[in-house]
C-alpha cells in the first residue's frame, strides 16, 4: 500500500486566506523549562498553537455556512475516512463547470478536483484569478451523489464575488469540502481511498486534516 500525502504543512505566520490571521505556533513549555520537573536528561515539549480554523489544508463542515448544520463533532468518520476516490481534472480551466462531471459515477467518491493552482501555495499568485467551481457543477455533484468534494485551489467558490453557491449548495446537501490541496497530480484518476479526518470540535465548523490517499500495490 502506497501513502500519498495531499496536504500543506502549517508554519508559523503563514498565511492560507488574506484576511484571516496567521497561525502562531511556540512553546507553551520548552524542553530547557521542562528540565526543573524531571530527572536529569529527561525533558519534553509541549507545543501551543492559535489559529483560525481555515488554516492549511482543511475541512468544511455544514455548520461553516448553515448555524444549525452539523459540526466536526457530528460529521460521521464514514463522511471523511476511507472513501473511494476520484480525481478530474480540469486543465487550464478557470471555471469547473458541471460538463466536466458528466458521464462520471460520482457517487459515494471523494471527488477531488486537480487544478494544479497548489504550485502558487505560499506566493502573492495564489490568492487571485484562482480556479472553482460553478453553481452548476455543484448541483451536478450534489444530484449525483458525491460524498464529498476537494480542491487542490484557494478556494471552491469564485471570490471575485461575495455569492458562495458551491460552499452554499454542498453543505447545504450535507458534502464536506476539503480546500488548499496538494499532491493531486500524483494520484491516479481512480482506484484509491481518500481520507481527510479533523478532530471532533463542537462549536466548530472548519478545521485543519492530513489529507492523504491510500493505493494499492500489486494484487
Amino acid at each position: 500500500m502506497t501513502l500519498i500525502d495531499l496536504s500543506h504543512v502549517i508554519e508559523d505566520g503563514m498565511v492560507t486566506y488574506k484576511g484571516l490571521p496567521a497561525p502562531h505556533v511556540c512553546d507553551w513549555l520548552s524542553r530547557e523549562a521542562s528540565r526543573a520537573a524531571y530527572d536529569p536528561g529527561t525533558e519534553f515539549q509541549i507545543g501551543q498553537i492559535t489559529m483560525v480554523g481555515n488554516t492549511g489544508t482543511y475541512l468544511d463542515t455544514p455548520f461553516h455556512r448553515y448555524a444549525d448544520g452539523e459540526d466536526l463533532s457530528q460529521v460521521g468518520l464514514e463522511r471523511v475516512a476511507d472513501l473511494p476516490g476520484l480525481v478530474v481534472r480540469a486543465g487550464d480551466r478557470m471555471a469547473v463547470d458541471a460538463d466536466l462531471f458528466e458521464g462520471l459515477d460520482l457517487a459515494g467518491k471523494a471527488v477531488l478536483v486537480h487544478t494544479g493552482w497548489s504550485r502558487h501555495w505560499r506566493t502573492e499568485a495564489y490568492y487571485e484569478g484562482h480556479p472553482f467551481l460553478t453553481a452548476t457543477a455543484a448541483e451536478r455533484l450534489v444530484a449525483a451523489g458525491a460524498a464529498l468534494v476537494g480542491i487542490d485551489s484557494h478556494n471552491i467558490d469564485d471570490t471575485r464575488t461575495r455569492a458562495r453557491p458551491v460552499h452554499s449548495r454542498l453543505l447545504g446537501a450535507g458534502v464536506p469540502i476539503v480546500e488548499h490541496m496538494r499532491g493531486l497530480e500524483l494520484l491516479p484518476d481512480a482506484g484509491f481511498r481518500f481520507t481527510a479526518a479533523p478532530p471532533k470540535v463542537k462549536g466548530f465548523g472548519t478545521f485543519p486534516v492530513r489529507a492523504f490517499a491510500t493505493i494499492q500495490v500489486g494484487g
